[in-house]
C-alpha cells in the first residue's frame, strides 16, 4: 500500500483548518492531492522507504499528530492506488486503517462484494442502471463481458467500469491547493428520505452562500454539492456557472440542478454541504445585462434584503420557501 486516502473529521466551522492539516501531511510527503471539504491523498511511496514504515504504519503515526496538534481525528483509507484508496476508505473507521491488499487475487475478493456505488466517479444514475441487470456489486461487473457494459452506459465509461471492477488503479495523486471557498451544511436530525426537505436544505444553503459572498463583496464560478448518506458514503459533484455570480437564485439554480442529475430515489441522506469556489473580486466580475424586467428586480429586492439581514439579524428576510412550519434553521 502505498497511496493513503483521509478523511479529516472537520466540523463546517473549522473547515478552514484544512490547508493546516494538508501542511502536516506534506511533512510525510509533497505529493499531496487536496480533496475539499475534508479530505486529501497522499502518494507515500518515497516515504515508506524514508521513514522505513509501509503506509499502515506512517497512518498511525499522521492519526496521532493530527490529534495531538489540531485536535482532529481522522479515517484512512490505504490502498496501491488512489481508487482503492477512496473505496477502502468507506470501510475505515477512527483508529482503524482499512487497507486493500497489493496482491491481484485479495484486490479482487476486497472488491467483490462491494456495491458499484462505492468507485468513486459512479452515480447513483449509473448504479441504478447496472442494478437493473443484477450487476449490483462489483464482483459482477468485473465478470460481466465488456460489449455487455459498453452497450449499456456506453463505451468510455463501461471500459473504465470494467478495469475499476477488476483492480485496475490507474490515477495518480496529483499534488494541488486548496481553492479559496466558502462552505456550508445542512445537517438532518436523522437520515432524511423526503426529497422536497432535500431541497429546502439546498435553498437554505445557497441562500446562505450567496449572503456571505455580497458581504465580502466576491463571486464564486464554481458551485460544488457534497451529499452525505447515512452509510457514510457521499457523492461530490461540481458545476462551473454560466458567470461568475453572488447571486442566490442563480446559486439555488445551479444547486438544484447538480441535486436533480444525481436521480436519488429513497436515499437516506444525512447531510448536505454547499461550497462555492474559485472566489474573485466582484468588482472585477462582468454581469451580462438582459432586457428581463424581473431579474432586475429581483436583483433589487435581494440589496434590500441584504441590508436588513444586517441590520436586524440573518433571519429577517427570507425565501417563502423556508418559512413554515418545519423550515430549516439558517
Amino acid at each position: 500500500m502505498t497511496i493513503l486516502c483521509v478523511r479529516f473529521q472537520l466540523p463546517p466551522t473549522r473547515e478552514a483548518d484544512l490547508p493546516r492539516l494538508l501542511g502536516m501531511l506534506e511533512e510525510f510527503t509533497p505529493v499531496v492531492q487536496a480533496l475539499p471539504p475534508d479530505g486529501a491523498l497522499a502518494d507515500l511511496r518515497g516515504a515508506e522507504r524514508y521513514f522505513g514504515r509501509n503506509a499502515v504504519e506512517l497512518a498511525s503515526v499522521i492519526r496521532v499528530r493530527s490529534l495531538a496538534l489540531y485536535g482532529v481525528d481522522c479515517v484512512i483509507g490505504a490502498g496501491p492506488g488512489p481508487m482503492l484508496a477512496r473505496v477502502a476508505l468507506r470501510d475505515a473507521v477512527p483508529g482503524v486503517t482499512c487497507a486493500v491488499p497489493e496482491e491481484r487475487d485479495a484486490i479482487a475478493e476486497f472488491l467483490a462484494d462491494k456495491p458499484v456505488a462505492a468507485l468513486p466517479g459512479v452515480g447513483a444514475a449509473t448504479a441504478r442502471t447496472l442494478g437493473d441487470y443484477g450487476l449490483d456489486t462489483l464482483g459482477r461487473v468485473a465478470a460481466a463481458p465488456l460489449s455487455t457494459l459498453q452497450r449499456l452506459i456506453g463505451a468510455k465509461a463501461g471500459r473504465e467500469l470494467h478495469e475499476k471492477a477488476n483492480g485496475v488503479d490507474r490515477g495518480r495523486v496529483v499534488p494541488n491547493a486548496v481553492s479559496r471557498s466558502l462552505a456550508t451544511e445542512r445537517p438532518f436530525g436523522r437520515d432524511e428520505l423526503d426529497p422536497d426537505r432535500h431541497r429546502r436544505a439546498l435553498l437554505s444553503a445557497a441562500e446562505e452562500i450567496g449572503a456571505r459572498l455580497r458581504a465580502l463583496e466576491k463571486v464564486c464560478r464554481t458551485l460544488t454539492l457534497t451529499v452525505r448518506y447515512a452509510d457514510r458514503s457521499a457523492t461530490t459533484r461540481s458545476r462551473k456557472l454560466n458567470e461568475p455570480t453572488a447571486h442566490s437564485p442563480d446559486l439555488t439554480r445551479a444547486a438544484y440542478g447538480m441535486y436533480e442529475a444525481l436521480g436519488l430515489q429513497r436515499a437516506r441522506v444525512r447531510a448536505i454541504t454547499l461550497r462555492a469556489e474559485g472566489l474573485d473580486p466582484a468588482d472585477q466580475a462582468s454581469h451580462q445585462l438582459t432586457f428581463d424586467p424581473v431579474d432586475e428586480k429581483v436583483r433589487r429586492i435581494e440589496e434590500v434584503a441584504d441590508r436588513a439581514r444586517a441590520k436586524f439579524g440573518p433571519r429577517a428576510v427570507m425565501p417563502g420557501g423556508l418559512g413554515g412550519p418545519g423550515r430549516l434553521a439558517a
